[in-house]
């Protein structure tokens, strides 16, 4: 265990602007203290708050800006008060980096919803330096809000699970969504809808993709092992599938209609969305009257919630389905992805990439 104190440099790849394009940037990381855990980059998942956050489409971007919240790495260092973690340990680091631990969320173990939270990138961190994500070879982060992967996971596959995963596991265990015989919808089959249908099933319940055509229908089926698909667009599956699911986990990252879904919710059946859109969404009051039925939201989930989901992922053998690509294809990835052009999960192989210009 070696000495925190001093400033380290290390290079990521920053948009510099709204158009998102990513290039190499070298910095500096926050001075460390006895609480950080010095972290080399191994892998980072892409995730579309990524393309979001780079093309400032929810105006508060701040740049230069290295994106990534799905981080896989090896702690190189530990400081002196860190009980938790070992040098050469696999360990995770997801959206958040910093809370203000007084709260009421912080207290209840729910410091995602801290009104005070720190985001793993596009912040400022207490010492008033920016916060950078993994799109970088090192980072220096309290070891609270770091995970240690369990032995036997890929490093390459665990990524996706830290916020992708996470995203899904949360809402279905605060609602009390576990028990085996539900019947799940999720609607929209990328990153975190594949494995919403992965941990949906896992649980033990009755799975139903719903997407906007049937060109993912085999892979839902064969592949995820989904139970069902539904095309939105086909009126007559739709009206057949009415009142049927006890839940529907809504990961759609675009404007789009409510009222459809809200009418496949049993009675109090919960449309759960997850998704960041930057656009009002609208529905008629009488779908939620008249089945006592609830939109609501979530967040990731809490540290303590992302260790049980990586122990239900290990128990279950749960992995992501992904595409492992090198940081000099980062950009060419994020077009793909804004199309949805990936099976189901980039993740940028950093530690095997060339990250200097």
């Amino acid at each position: 265990m070696g000495s925190l104190e001093t400033e380290r440099k290390t290079t990521g790849w920053a948009a510099r602007d709204p158009s998102g394009f990513l290039s190499p940037y070298t910095y500096s990381l926050r001075n460390t203290g006895p609480e950080d855990v010095f972290i080399k980059v191994l892998f980072c998942g892409i995730c579309h708050t990524d393309i979001h956050q780079a093309k400032n489409d929810l105006g508060m971007s701040n740049y230069p800006m290295v994106p990534g919240h799905e981080v896989v790495g090896e702690v190189l260092e530990i400081g002196s008060d860190v009980t938790k973690f070992a040098a050469g340990e696999i360990v995770g680091v997801g959206c958040l980096v910093g809370c203000c631990r007084s709260c009421r969320p912080c207290n209840t173990d729910r410091e995602q919803y801290c009104p005070k939270k720190i985001w793993s990138y596009n912040d400022v961190y207490t010492d008033g330096n920016s916060t950078q994500g993994g799109f970088a070879g090192s980072m220096v982060v309290d070891q609270k809000f770091v995970v240690k992967i369990p032995d036997g996971m890929a490093a390459e596959q665990v990524a996706p699970l830290l916020c992708a995963g996470i995203t899904v596991y949360s809402p279905l265990n605060h609602f009390g969504l576990t028990g085996s015989g539900l019947r799940g919808g999720v609607l929209g089959l990328g990153g975190v809808g594949h494995m919403g249908v992965k941990i949906a099933k896992a649980m033990g319940h009755h799975v139903t993709v719903i997407s906007s055509s049937d060109k993912k229908k085999v892979e839902a089926l064969e592949h995820l092992g989904a139970d069902e698909y539904l095309v939105s667009s086909d009126a007559e599956g739709m009206l057949k599938a009415a009142e049927s699911l006890d839940y529907i986990i809504d990961t759609v990252p675009v404007f789009h209609p409510l009222e459809p879904y809200l009418s496949l919710l049993t009675l109090d059946g919960k449309l759960i969305l997850t998704g960041v859109i930057n656009t009002p969404l609208q529905f008629l009051t009488p779908l939620l009257m008249l089945g006592r039925k609830e939109i609501t939201g979530s967040f990731i989930g809490s540290m303590k919630e992302t260790e049980e989901m990586l122990a239900f992922c290990k128990e279950k053998d749960l992995t992501s389905m992904i595409e492992v690509v090198k940081m000099d294809y980062v950009n060419t990835a994020l077009e793909r992805l804004e199309k949805n052009d990936v099976r189901y999960r980039f993740v940028v192989d950093v530690a095997g990439s060339k990250l200097d210009p």
